[in-house]
C-alpha cells in the first residue's frame, strides 16, 4: 500500500472514529435525557402535610425551589409591583389621597401599601401599621401556611380548626403560628400533595366557597368540571379535588388567596360566592348576609358619610373570570408561572410575578407579535382603566364632599338615606377594580363598565346629597 493509500485510509479511520464518539454521545445524552424526563426529581428526603419550610422540599425539588425563592426580588410594573429597596413597599394612600378619603374609619386609611413578592405575604402583613387596631387570627388564612395550625385548633379537623380562627386576635394566632414552626409565607405543601406532587386545594375559605358557587344558578363555561357536576344528581358537594380538571385546578391554587372575603371577628372567614362571580354577584351576596348582630352586613361605617361601607379585598380570581383569558382556557399559572424548560424536563417557573416581566414565555406563546407590541397593548389597556379610577375616586370624594355639607346643614339621616346607600354601591365599584391587581387587565370590558358604572353611581349621590341638602328648611340650618 502506497503512502497516498495509507494516508487515505487514516483518514477514513479517523473521520469514522469520530463519528463513533459523536454518535455514542449522542446516545448517552438521548439516554440521560430520557432518564431526566422519567425521574424528574430524586427523592431524597420524606415530606409530609406538616412540612411547611419550602426548603425542606427543596432538597427534592431544587428547581422549582430557586425560582420560587426569585419572588423576594423586587419587581415592578407600570401601574403595580413594589420597585424599592426600602423595608416596606410604598404606601398607596399617600400616592392616591382619594384612597385615604374613602377608608376613613377603616384600617386602610392608616396603611395601604403596594404588593410584593410571595416571600414576602407574611412579613408585611406582621408589619402592617393596621395591626395597631383589632384584627382577627382568620387574617392568616391567606399569609401564611396555616394548614398545621388549622388541625390543631380543630383537633385533627383543618376545617373545625378554620371556624375557630376568627374568634382569636391576630397576635393570638400569629403567636401559635411561631410556636408551632409553621410560620412560613404560602408554602408547597399549600398546592401540591406531599405524597405525588398533584396540584390540590387546601383552604377552607375556597373550599366551601366553590361549593357554593358550584350550587349556584350562575352560568360557569370557564369552570366545565362545575358545569359537569351540576348534571349529575348532585348528592355530594363539588369536590374540586377529585373533580377539577388540571387547567382548572392551575387557577383554582391561586383562587384560594387571590379573591374577595370577608375576615374579621364577627363570623367565619367568608368568600361572597353563592350567587356568582361577577362584582353584582357579590354585591348581591354581601346585601343578603347579616351580622350576628341582625343588621345587614357591612364591612365598616364611613367616618365622614356614616354610609355601610363594602371594602373589597383583591378579587383576582373573579374579575378573570369573566375575561377572555378565562373563557378560552387560560389558567392564571399559564401567565404568572409559565412553563420553562430545563434539560429536559419542562417545570412551571415558580417565580410568581407580573406575565409583563415575563413576555416570551408568559405571551408569546399565544400571542406571536413583538414584545413592545404586546407591551405596548397591555399598558394601553391598563392606562384606560387607570384614567377611569381616578375619575371615579374624584367622583366619590365630590359626593363625600356633599354629603359633608348636607350634615352640616342638618340633614337628617332619612334624608341622607338614599346618598350613603349611592356611596356604597359605587366604592364598592371602585374598590373592586382598585383592590383588583392588574389594573383592569384580567377583564379589560369587565373593569371599564364597572368603573364606569362607579362613576355614575357616585354622581348621583352627589344629586341625591345636594337634594338632601336643599330639602331642610332654611331656619334649620
Amino acid at each position: 500500500m502506497n503512502k497516498r493509500s495509507l494516508l487515505i485510509y487514516g483518514v477514513v479511520v479517523v473521520v469514522l472514529a469520530g463519528l463513533g464518539a459523536l454518535a455514542t454521545g449522542l446516545l448517552v445524552s438521548i439516554f440521560e435525557r430520557k432518564s431526566e424526563a422519567k425521574n424528574p426529581y430524586i427523592h431524597l428526603v420524606e415530606v409530609g402535610e406538616d412540612d411547611t419550610d419550602p426548603a425542606k422540599w427543596g432538597v427534592n425539588w431544587p428547581k422549582q425551589y430557586e425560582s420560587y425563592q426569585l419572588t423576594a426580588l423586587a419587581t415592578r410594573t407600570r401601574f403595580g409591583g413594589h420597585g424599592g429597596s426600602e423595608a416596606l413597599p410604598e404606601q398607596k394612600i399617600e400616592r392616591d389621597p382619594w384612597l385615604k378619603r374613602i377608608f376613613l374609619g377603616y384600617a386602610f386609611s392608616i396603611d395601604y401599601r403596594d404588593r410584593r413578592g410571595h416571600a414576602y405575604m407574611l412579613y408585611d402583613q406582621e408589619e402592617t401599621k393596621r395591626l395597631t387596631k383589632p384584627q382577627t387570627g382568620s387574617c392568616l388564612h391567606c399569609h401564611a401556611s396555616v394548614m398545621p395550625l388549622y388541625r390543631e385548633l380543630g383537633g385533627g379537623d383543618a376545617m373545625a380548626g378554620f371556624e375557630k380562627s376568627y374568634q382569636m386576635s391576630y397576635q393570638q394566632m400569629s403567636a401559635k403560628l411561631h410556636e408551632s414552626g409553621h410560620a412560613h409565607p404560602v408554602s408547597c405543601v399549600d398546592c401540591h400533595s406531599a405524597q405525588t406532587m398533584k396540584l390540590r386545594v387546601t383552604r377552607p375559605g375556597f373550599i366551601k366557597a366553590i361549593q357554593a358557587l358550584a350550587a349556584s344558578p350562575a352560568p360557569l363555561p370557564q369552570l366545565p368540571s362545575i358545569e359537569r357536576w351540576r348534571a349529575t344528581d348532585r348528592r355530594a358537594p363539588y369536590d374540586p379535588n377529585l373533580l377539577a380538571s388540571r387547567t382548572e385546578m392551575r387557577s383554582f391554587v391561586c383562587g384560594q388567596c387571590h379573591v374577595e372575603y370577608y375576615c374579621s371577628s364577627a363570623m367565619p372567614l367568608e368568600f361572597p360566592w353563592s350567587k356568582g362571580l361577577k362584582v353584582e354577584d357579590l354585591e348581591a351576596h354581601w346585601n343578603a348576609t347579616t351580622l350576628p348582630n341582625g343588621s345587614r352586613f357591612y364591612d365598616y361605617k364611613h367616618s365622614e358619610s356614616g354610609a355601610e361601607i363594602l371594602k373589597a379585598q383583591h378579587p383576582e380570581f373573579e374579575l378573570w373570570s369573566q375575561g377572555i383569558h378565562s373563557r378560552s382556557g387560560v389558567a392564571c399559572a399559564d401567565c404568572h408561572m409559565p412553563y420553562q424548560r430545563d434539560g429536559a424536563t419542562k417545570v412551571s417557573d415558580h417565580w410568581v410575578r407580573s406575565p409583563l416581566l415575563n413576555i416570551n414565555r408568559a405571551c408569546q406563546v399565544c400571542h406571536h407579535i413583538e414584545e413592545k407590541e404586546i407591551l405596548a397593548r397591555v399598558e394601553s389597556i391598563q392606562a384606560r382603566n387607570f384614567d377611569l379610577l381616578q375619575r371615579a375616586g374624584k367622583a366619590l370624594v365630590d359626593q363625600l364632599d356633599a354629603i359633608q355639607a348636607a350634615k352640616a346643614a342638618a340633614a337628617t339621616d332619612e334624608q341622607l338615606h338614599q346618598a350613603r346607600e349611592l356611596q356604597r354601591q359605587a366604592q364598592w365599584r371602585l374598590d373592586f377594580v382598585a383592590a383588583e391587581n392588574s389594573m383592569g387587565f384580567h377583564a379589560p370590558q369587565e373593569a371599564a363598565r364597572i368603573l364606569g358604572e362607579a362613576v355614575d353611581l357616585a354622581r348621583q349621590g352627589q344629586v341625591a346629597a345636594l337634594k338632601a341638602k336643599t330639602a331642610v328648611p332654611t331656619e334649620s340650618r
